[in-house]
């Protein structure tokens, strides 16, 4: 059996529907900062993916507590029952471990630097992961987007049947990844079980969110003239945004895993398969 913590959002409900093998378990159902309950869950599986994440970034920046509690003890805590009983864990993070002032894709070696709550909880919850079990693997990835939960394509295609014209941040670079294909590479990953520790698992290519709110609107036949540009200083937030959030995929076909398709192509798939829809 392969537990899924944090099973209720895009990424659970995509493991959930790639594998009969997958038990994706809400946070209601699984509390990974609650030890006993962990040791329980962990105790009847083969492998454990760990999608349960403390992820509204903003709101990190006031309770960072709350955040440290779900985005580091938890996966610690999953660690430490996985070395217990011996099962693999795979550990999902995310872009924002990096400063996000890079010029090229970031690989795995390389060094961080998170400039928010949210990354410094992350990043200590890949390290306590790492630190604990010799049989865990983290694996970093951005935008991601998916048939389950919220996420910034279901927003957009929202957004374009209410407003005429949108103005969406040009100034940010990222890899688009859609969770089905994210999924995937996870089971994968499972099943392969590679040397390699860290790994980027992303969409291929870059794009802007401006870019990529333009491929949206061209999915759903509207205009892209529609959608304008703007700068990360027009939409001021509480936890600041990585300006440069490519990961590398590098190491991840190293690993002899299948990359994960072009973000283009991918949000193509994901609207003529009806995994998205207006």
């Amino acid at each position: 059996m392969i537990l899924v913590p944090g099973g209720r959002g895009q990424l659970g409900h995509d493991l959930a529907a790639l594998s009969s093998d997958v038990r994706a378990l809400s946070s209601a159902e699984l509390d990974i900062t609650d030890e006993a309950a962990v040791e329980k869950a962990v105790s009847a599986a083969s492998v454990v993916i760990n999608a349960a994440a403390y992820t509204a970034v903003d709101n990190a920046e006031t309770d960072e507590e709350r955040a440290f509690e779900v985005n580091a003890v938890g996966p610690g805590l999953l660690a430490q029952a996985c070395e217990r009983h011996d099962v693999p864990l795979i550990h999902v993070s995310t872009d924002y471990v990096f400063p996000g002032d890079a010029t090229r894709p970031y690989e795995p070696s390389d060094e961080t630097g998170p400039r928010s709550a949210y990354g410094r909880t992350k990043l200590a919850g890949e390290q306590r992961v790492l630190e604990t079990w010799s049989r865990s693997w983290v694996v970093r990835t951005a935008w991601v987007y998916g048939a389950g939960g919220g996420n910034f394509v279901k927003t957009m295609v929202r957004l374009e049947g209410e407003r005429e014209v949108l103005s969406v941040v040009d100034d940010q670079r990222g890899s688009p990844t859609w969770s089905l294909h994210l999924a995937a590479g996870l089971l994968e990953l499972a099943a392969v079980q590679p040397e390699q520790r860290v790994l980027h698992g992303t969409g291929g290519g870059e794009t802007t969110w401006f870019g990529f709110t333009r491929a949206i609107f061209e999915e759903l036949g509207a205009d892209p003239e529609r959608v304008k540009p703007c700068g990360t200083a027009d939409f001021p937030r509480p936890a600041p945004r990585p300006a440069y959030s490519v990961l590398s995929g590098q190491t991840w076909q190293d690993a002899g895993l299948t990359p994960l398709p072009p973000w283009r192509e991918a949000l193509a798939t994901a609207f003529a398969t009806g995994a998205i829809t207006r």
